[in-house]
């Protein structure tokens, strides 16, 4: 099983100074680089200080010429939000720049809230086909000429400019979650992304089966594309420690229920909190059950949660940085992440069937 790192310019007070922020993104990179992470995720997100990523192509970009080796992912571009030429443009523009090392993710989005002022009030619920439509413009496009006149998108011939140094083009991901869209990762050759919130292991389970169920279904010889989970990470010292993590990520989980829900305000990009007590699902944000259900906990903790992972089939655990916790806690926990828990998965990489093979 290998790693990844996703980490937000994130700001959760207008008092923090944004280049301070930025520093301290690239240097949780340069720090995952050095610890063997395989690659950096960056989120495309608008108007929102606790993920400011309006084109996450320039912070990929930022982080590549200040690093070396780790991949540069983008997790993910929301399809209702671009125009196919400027984004297959764009993200070949970061693969050249980078030394072909992005891996390109596609998603439908989440909140309203951006739908409202990025896509002209179109609902979130109903962006599928407008991803469903740009994918196989954006794999044209990156290799040569291609006209199109379709439900969302109509262009004259053209052509992404320029063209991805990774042939023919970069990795992609989906971000999925429904049976429908593995069965649409699978077939369409794209590695899989999911989160199970702050729900419980279980969750991550049903992927996992709703994963095997697509490749049972695809033809015989389709390649196995990777799986991908994330999860909300902090490892500490000492058990004490643990109240000063579940307390940022209630915090966070409070706003992040505003934007999913609409519930509350968004004052000059900061979100309010929502009563997390008054929500159906408040049992998912329990203290107990956060530190159960996330990947907190002591080195030792970590490792044993990591190993349920690495024997469920998951290719890479996406370790999920930014909720609000203060950055020199973001930077004690992810060291301790690479130098106490990462060795006791050395060398470890689950073997992959074909699917349809017995």
């Amino acid at each position: 099983m290998k790693f990844s790192l996703a980490i937000n310019f994130e700001r959760m007070s207008p008092t923090t100074d944004m280049r301070d922020v930025a520093r301290h993104t690239l240097e949780m990179v340069q720090l995952a680089e050095t610890g063997g992470f395989e690659i950096a995720w960056a989120a495309e997100h608008h108007a929102i200080e606790m993920t400011i990523a309006p084109n996450p192509f320039q912070q990929l970009t930022w982080w590549g010429q200040h690093t070396n080796r780790i991949r540069l992912g983008l997790a993910v571009a929301v399809a209702a939000y671009w125009h196919p030429i400027r984004l297959a443009g764009e993200a070949a523009m970061c693969d050249l720049l980078t030394d072909g090392r992005l891996e390109f993710g596609i998603g439908c989005g989440a909140y309203q809230r951006e739908f409202d002022r990025m896509a002209g009030g179109l609902k979130a619920q109903e962006s599928v086909p407008y991803m469903l439509e740009m994918l196989p413009l954006l794999k044209q496009l990156w290799q040569g000429d291609v006209e199109h006149h379709g439900k969302f998108w109509s262009f004259p011939k053209a052509t992404a400019c320029p063209k991805p140094l990774q042939k023919p083009y970069p990795s992609i991901w989906a971000a999925v979650r429904n049976p429908v869209s593995f069965d649409w990762a699978v077939a369409n050759d794209l590695n899989v992304m999911t989160w199970a919130l702050t729900r419980e292991f279980a969750e991550v389970e049903l992927y996992m089966q709703r994963f095997h169920d697509s490749l049972a279904k695809a033809p015989a010889g389709t390649r196995r594309p990777r799986f991908s989970t994330m999860r909300h990470t902090g490892v500490y010292g000492t058990q004490q420690e643990a109240e000063l993590y579940v307390n940022s990520l209630k915090r966070v989980a409070g706003q992040f229920e505003n934007l999913f829900r609409g519930d509350g305000g968004v004052d000059n990009g900061f979100p309010s909190e929502v009563e997390l007590a008054s929500l159906d699902n408040r049992a998912e944000y329990d203290s107990k059950m956060l530190q159960t259900n996330l990947m907190f906990g002591t080195p030792d903790q970590i490792i044993d949660k990591l190993q349920r992972y690495e024997t469920l089939g998951v290719d890479n655990f996406i370790y999920y940085a930014t909720y609000g916790l203060p950055m020199a806690q973001q930077r004690k926990s992810l060291k301790l992440f690479v130098d106490e828990v990462m060795p006791a998965f050395a060398d470890k990489s689950p073997k992959r069937a074909l699917a349809g093979a017995s």
